[in-house]
């Protein structure tokens, strides 16, 4: 039985600015969950942040979610099991990052209580995943060229770029005749419209492996238009909130490719069931990611070891955010892998003093 809940929100600083089309970050406002249960602390993290950029969620409305609806949940019906969980807050629409966030902590404890790592649990197959990195918009192309190479040096498997409207074509065209051969993407961020076409078309010659969620963040019907209109595969991130969005994109033709993240689908019992869809109409998968922790790469990366994550994986080194992470372990890229965690459960033990040294917001809850 679960007899009690903390939440606690840190302020965790980058080791560089993050800019995409929504801005430009220098830190990042996380929330942290810590379930106790017959002895056995289990972790999670919400993907959310202090404001809602990426999606409506944020840290406010996660906490409001958690406190008002989904802790009280647990403790009146005595939840434990993550497939429980999900059926039974199933009334409260939306919110899926806070949903995400209880249930990878129940998922851990789970995986904690059998004395297994959480990949096994969930059906991984790999002891590696493959590991792209994400690079935000720079103040100029020499800046950006000399991070690709490095980020090349370093082993990474795929560079995607965060391009926006004036900050677009005339990078990949600099950066294509500097790096002809590499594997490279871009990511917009829902910051164009179907007006944009002609631009994307023109993309087709920079042979990209996909261009990531061109329109609005909640649009599947004019990414169709626009992928019967172009060569490059499109890949779906924002617009792909469950299972019934990825069904509807796939059938539609609006991409040929999916992002997956845990918290913006509400959890592994969904991801998995749209990685097993996508598996069965041969749509390959990779794990995105929000600037996680420690703690939520843990869960990035056991979701990469499912078969069909063929794509290279949006799950970086740990040096690559943070100077000091809240976790015991360094993510390492080796040979273009990140090496699975093999401990229990997530496979990393938080750094509880850090934690409380950078904690902005704290609180406990009591069965």
């Amino acid at each position: 039985m679960i007899e009690k809940i903390e939440i606690r929100i840190i302020k965790l600083p980058l080791v560089e600015h993050f800019e995409t089309s929504f801005g430009r970050i220098y830190e990042r406002e996380i929330l942290l969950i810590s379930v106790f249960s017959d002895g056995i602390i289990a972790f999670s993290e919400s993907a959310t942040d202090k404001d809602p950029l990426y999606s409506y969620e944020n840290n406010a409305t996660a906490l409001h979610i958690l406190e008002e609806y989904i802790i009280p949940l647990l403790f009146a019906d005595k939840i434990e099991d993550p497939i429980n969980f999900k059926r039974n807050c199933s009334f409260i629409k939306g919110h899926n990052m806070a949903k995400s966030a209880m249930e990878l902590a129940l998922w851990d404890l789970k995986a904690k209580k059998m004395g297994q790592p959480l990949y096994k649990i969930w059906g991984g197959v790999k002891n590696g995943v493959i590991s792209g990195v994400s690079i935000g918009i720079k103040d100029s192309l020499d800046e950006l060229n000399g991070i690709i190479e490095k980020r090349l040096e370093e082993g990474y498997q795929r560079i995607k770029l965060k391009i926006k409207p004036g900050k677009d074509t005339i990078i990949l065209s600099s950066m294509r005749k500097m790096h002809a051969g590499i594997c490279l993407s871009v990511d917009c961020n829902a910051a164009y419209g179907i007006e944009h076409a002609p631009l994307f078309k023109e993309m087709d010659a920079y042979k990209l492996l996909m261009i990531e969620q061109p329109l609005a963040h909640d649009d599947v019907y004019y990414h169709s238009v626009l992928q019967g209109d172009i060569a490059t595969d499109i890949c779906l991130d924002e617009s792909i909130t469950g299972m019934h969005k990825a069904s509807e994109a796939i059938e539609l033709g609006s991409c040929r490719v999916i992002n997956i993240k845990i918290g913006r689908v509400g959890g592994y019992i969904e991801a998995k069931e749209i990685h097993d869809y996508c598996a069965s109409r041969r749509i390959p998968v990779w794990c995105g990611g929000m600037l996680e922790s420690g703690i939520g790469r843990a869960f990035n990366v056991a979701l990469a070891t499912l078969p069909d994550f063929t794509l290279p994986n949006d799950i970086s080194e740990t040096r690559r955010y943070w100077s000091k992470d809240i976790i015991d372990h360094e993510f390492i890229i080796r040979k273009g892998l990140i090496e699975v965690p093999q401990g229990v459960g997530i496979g990393v033990i938080p750094d509880f003093d850090f934690i409380e040294s950078i904690a902005i917001y704290r609180k406990n809850y009591h069965h």
